[in-house]
């Protein structure tokens, strides 16, 4: 099964085809004459909001057969028998449900319209590094990537979950509070060599691990001994620790510069995601 190439695919989507009759109208120029008027008045059409992911996802939704929405959508409290609460399950490399986004389980469409629900949630400008870590570490969009649809459209508890190798991404509409993301995220990068090198060359996240490590610079030895800790956290501890036993240092520690420093990095984590989930971030570290 070949890759989804979207949106350079010759097929005609959905997309393609809206932006042609975009392109038809403003060329055949849609006038109107106004009674008594000297001359035609030419009467542009109000341009078409995007639609959010979460329209797309409820597109999705709609477009799915019984017997797909009986393998990809599953109850808003469903808890997986392997991943527990599906809605909260991150990890490195795991699938939601058993197709392939790429498998003729999919209907063309389909695919298209998940691949537009990823473009939504991506920036444009890190959407060719996204595709670049795809093709890396799974031969492309779609490939041995998998979905799932959570609860109901409309019924405000809803969410698209997109999983792979390197790549959880969600999409909620606000469905869970103070929840950013949808839930729990996850991206990576393995440029073809399990042990890279030094400056991990090729590895389109790097720019952040190396904005970080400024932060640290800039401690000085007591904070760098709060700011370590002796053991990473499972990928998976994504449950609130709430107000005591938090490890690491506590931000309300740092200095002035070092603030302004630590929220360039967050800013830099924040960038390649959409408007309002950066937006949803700022709200819930407030």
């Amino acid at each position: 099964m070949a890759p989804i190439h979207h949106p350079k695919a010759a097929a005609l989507t959905r997309r393609k085809l809206l932006r042609g009759l975009s392109t038809a109208a403003t060329g055949t120029g849609l006038a109107t004459l106004i009674p008594g008027g000297s001359r035609p008045e030419l009467f542009a059409a109000e341009p078409v909001a995007k639609p959010t992911a979460e329209t797309l996802a409820g597109q999705l939704h709609a477009s799915l057969t019984p017997q797909q929405r009986r393998v990809v959508c599953v109850p808003w409290d469903y808890r997986h028998p392997k991943f527990g609460l599906l809605r909260t399950r991150v990890a490195n490399n795991w699938q939601a449900t058993t197709p392939e986004i790429a498998d003729d389980f999919f209907t063309g469409e389909q695919q298209a319209l998940v691949r537009d629900i990823f473009e939504s949630l991506i920036t444009p400008d890190w959407q060719p590094r996204f595709d670049k870590q795809l093709e890396d570490d799974c031969g492309g969009f779609g490939r041995s990537q998998s979905i799932a649809l959570i609860g109901e459209p409309g019924s405000g508890k809803f969410q698209f979950l997109l999983t792979g190798r390197h790549m959880t991404l969600r999409c909620d509409g606000d469905s869970a509070d103070h929840v950013a993301f949808g839930g729990p995220i996850f991206y990576g990068h393995d440029t073809g060599s399990f042990t890279e090198e030094p400056a991990h060359p090729g590895n389109v996240f790097w720019p952040q691990a190396v904005a970080a490590n400024e932060v640290f610079g800039m401690l000085d030895g007591r904070q760098r001994a709060a700011a370590l800790v002796r053991r990473a956290p499972r990928e998976n501890a994504i449950a609130f620790p709430g107000q005591t036993n938090r490890p690491g240092l506590s931000v309300s520690d740092l200095s002035a510069d070092q603030r302004a420093e630590l929220d360039r990095v967050v800013a830099l984590l924040l960038e390649p995601f959409r408007t309002g989930d950066q937006d949803e971030v700022r709200r819930c570290l407030a």
